[in-house]
């Protein structure tokens, strides 16, 4: 009994690490939660229309156009001819690729026009326009 026992000047040979790990486990849940709650994109002011149903699909590009007419995939600048590269690459892995497209209200319509073009000389039928959602109350 008295060899469990250790003397007051013999050091302690293991170290409590629980709360090390409780540590740890909070700033990984912390992380993962502030990392997914940041979704990466391009402000834009979308035009408004009434209620309408939801078309974002998982494995959706989204083509953003900004008001000075910038473009971008997935929240990267492009071109019109880097535009239509990559989505032959998507579409050419996923045949039913769904678009989206979110313009700014005052964008240039040539811009949205040429987009358009590029997305039905690619053949791709899933396109869905943003818009902001109303109420019909005005509200």
């Amino acid at each position: 009994m008295s060899a469990d026992i250790k003397s007051d000047n013999q050091p302690y040979d293991d170290i409590n690490i629980t709360p090390m790990l409780d540590l740890a486990y909070v700033l990984l849940v912390t992380f993962i939660i502030l990392t997914t709650a940041s979704v990466q994109g391009v402000k834009v002011k979308s035009p408004v229309t009434l209620a309408s149903n939801n078309l974002a699909k998982p494995q959706t590009r989204a083509v953003t156009i900004t008001a000075d007419g910038a473009v971008y995939l997935d929240a990267y600048p492009v071109t019109m001819a880097q535009l239509h590269d990559t989505l032959a690459q998507y579409k050419a892995a996923k045949p039913d690729l769904p678009v989206v497209l979110k313009a700014d209200a005052a964008a240039q319509y040539d811009k949205v026009m040429e987009v358009l073009e590029i997305v039905k000389t690619l053949d791709i039928t899933e396109i869905g326009l943003v818009t902001k959602r109303v109420s019909a109350d005005g509200g």
